[in-house]
């Protein structure tokens, strides 16, 4: 009898936790990386919602909370949807996760049997399918490729429906390639899922607040109110807020799923931390100015990095629309050989070349399903960005 679940057998690591902590291993041996590897702002969380915590344990709000988060912070989650996205929900259609990853679990633990099919598109979050094949389910994948600027088109979504799909999952701005979809590019999708009663979409919002330009951003039950009734829309603080350490991901839904969703979440961590909770309240509820002058500092990044990379040799690297990554093509430097010799033969080659010839971490695209790419995080300081941009286009001069 085999010890460990059979599940696991269906799991890969994470490649950004690995790239991450790949970095951290050179930087421990002495040799100093620019690690661009992980999805993290660089900001610090604002003081408004800090001090919102230190008042929450000053006032001993230290206990147990409901599984599916605090009351306030609930009515928070309903007010900043119908605000910023005009959904309205009741705050007992909406539930608080330890984290974003939380709530993708908890809804397809929830929801999914042998056999049911979860359609992402690809190149996708590299937790995305583990995730799903963890709970039971089957990935299945539809190629948003360079062709289309990194974005499903509605021929393709309707293509790759079958009788087995039951959750859409979707993704805007992406992680990890930043394309965000207009309100035109995502009316086209929501048509056909209208004509597919069957699947239900979840809808990944997570970059929400980080498009850049005169671009708007909009979510699937926005933009079609039929799909209401069987969507999930989710969210979280760790992006927009520089939250990323305190867990706080949400969603707002049908009110049976989320029910089902907190009985899972009953049996598996309880209520999301207490202090958390109470500062996400000041997070939604408080002062969002901050908002708009982080985003244009990510703005100016993106267009340094791609300005930068699209001067390296052999690297074509798109503009895009929102979240803090980009993702260039390696397609011109496969096959190429480093001055040791070493051929470049794919783009983790390339990745793992990278970080120990000139120390600079970045994730390699096969890892988020379509290659061959690169995930860069430019969620760094200028002058960190310039040097490894710097780097990476000795590295590339110097293949041959």
């Amino acid at each position: 009898m085999a010890f460990l679940a059979d599940a696991l057998q269906r799991v890969k690591p994470s490649a950004t936790i690995a790239m991450a902590q790949k970095a951290r291993d050179l930087n421990a041996q002495g040799k100093k990386v620019i690690s661009l590897s992980a999805g993290e702002p660089d900001f610090d969380t604002p003081d408004n919602i800090k001090m919102a915590a230190v008042k929450a344990i000053a006032e001993g709000k230290t206990k147990y909370t409901a599984v599916s988060g605090i009351t306030e912070l609930r009515q928070a989650i309903v007010a900043k949807f119908k605000r910023e996205n005009g959904l309205d929900y009741k705050w007992q259609q909406a539930i608080v996760c330890t984290g974003g990853k939380q709530v993708l679990f908890n809804a397809f633990m929830a929801t999914l049997n042998p056999g049911d099919e979860v359609l992402i598109p690809a190149p996708y979050w590299v937790s995305y399918p583990e995730m799903v094949a963890l709970c039971g389910g089957t990935p299945a994948f539809v190629s948003a490729g360079p062709e289309t600027s990194y974005k499903l088109t509605a021929e393709a979504l309707d293509k790759a429906i079958t009788p087995k799909t039951k959750w859409f999952l979707f993704n805007s701005p992406s992680n990890p390639t930043g394309a965000a979809y207009t309100r035109e590019e995502l009316k086209a999708l929501t048509d056909v899922l209208v004509k597919h009663p069957h699947v239900w979409i979840l809808t990944d919002d997570m970059y929400e607040h980080l498009v850049y330009g005169d671009f708007t951003f909009t979510t699937p039950a926005q933009v079609e109110p039929r799909l209401y009734e069987r969507t999930l829309t989710m969210n979280g603080l760790s992006k927009a807020y520089s939250m990323t350490g305190w867990r706080i991901g949400y969603a707002a839904g049908p009110e049976p799923l989320i029910k089902a969703m907190d009985l899972v979440q009953g049996q598996q961590t309880s209520g999301a931390n207490s202090i958390a909770q109470w500062a996400g309240v000041e997070a939604l509820n408080g002062t969002q100015d901050y908002i708009p002058v982080r985003r244009k500092a990510f703005e100016q990044r993106r267009d340094l990095v791609v300005s930068m990379l699209n001067q390296a040799r052999g690297l074509s690297c798109p503009v895009p629309e929102g979240a803090f990554y980009v993702y260039p093509s390696l397609k011109e430097v496969i096959g190429r050989k480093t001055p040791s010799g070493k051929t470049i033969a794919t783009d983790e080659d390339f990745a793992m070349e990278l970080v120990e010839s000139e120390g600079v971490a970045v994730v390699h695209g096969t890892a988020f399903g379509l290659g061959p790419a690169f995930r860069l995080s430019y969620a760094e300081s200028t002058e960190t960005l310039t040097a490894a941009c710097e780097k990476i286009q000795k590295f590339c001069a110097e293949l041959r």
